[in-house]
């Protein structure tokens, strides 16, 4: 499935994903291929990104992105609140 991150500044990641976690208000929830359509408002935190390879490129010119030490198909993505949608195994997120 397709992940944008885009924020009022700029596209701050944009890529084929397996899973994504995101810091929901009423808390954490995670969406994978196949999920029923979503719009949910989040909180501050980190989005955790699973990606399809290690070998995917993403820049981070923010300092915004991190890669997992123990497992380097993973980054999060930390905001501090915003809005996601998923449709068609296609996410958006408007995020601050």
């Amino acid at each position: 499935m397709k992940l944008e991150v885009i924020t009022p500044e700029k596209k701050m990641f944009e890529g084929e994903v397996e899973a994504v976690r995101f810091p929901g208000i009423d808390g954490s929830f995670q969406v994978l291929k196949g999920h029923a359509p979503i719009i949910s408002s989040l909180s501050e935190g980190k989005i955790k990104v699973d990606l399809i390879n290690n070998e995917q490129d993403y820049k981070d010119a923010s300092g915004l992105i991190e890669s997992d030490a123990t497992n380097s198909k993973v980054i999060r993505m930390k905001i501090t609140g915003g809005v996601m949608e998923m449709q068609n195994d296609k996410i958006v997120v408007l995020a601050d």
